[in-house]
């Protein structure tokens, strides 16, 4: 009887999950996204400083943190941050400030010393005085 009710709560999880019953209206809604995001969706570059893979998943994440950013991609050896993102909800502006208070400086903003101080060894780019 456990294995049973076990077995029933995992299908209903999966079926639930997969959106069982709703896969026209999801269709509806992932089309009508695609429209909205091609009209007002912005690309930019940012150049930002970094070192390593640690300071990729930063940057990146701290992009995509910002309310209407769709993509982030930061390339170590450009050191550019390839951005997507809606112009009526944010700006690069704010995407930069957001990456700044991380520990990383843009060519907008620069990080905070005692932020920047506080990153991985791995992670320090700025030059050594």
């Amino acid at each position: 009887m456990k294995k049973f009710v076990l077995f029933f709560t995992v299908v209903a999880f999966i079926a639930v999950s997969n959106g069982c019953g709703n896969s026209g209206s999801q269709k509806k809604t992932s089309e009508t996204r695609k429209e909205e995001k091609s009209q007002s969706d912005e690309q930019a570059t940012l150049k930002v400083q970094g070192s390593c893979g640690m300071c990729k998943t930063r940057i990146e994440k701290a992009a995509k943190s910002i309310d209407g950013v769709t993509v982030a991609n930061w390339n170590k050896d450009s050191q550019q941050l390839h951005l997507q993102f809606n112009a009526k909800k944010t700006s690069v502006d704010a995407v930069s400030k957001a990456i700044a208070k991380t520990g990383h400086d843009t060519e907008k903003d620069s990080a905070d010393d005692v932020v920047y101080n506080a990153l991985p060894g791995c992670c320090k780019y700025r030059p050594k005085v």
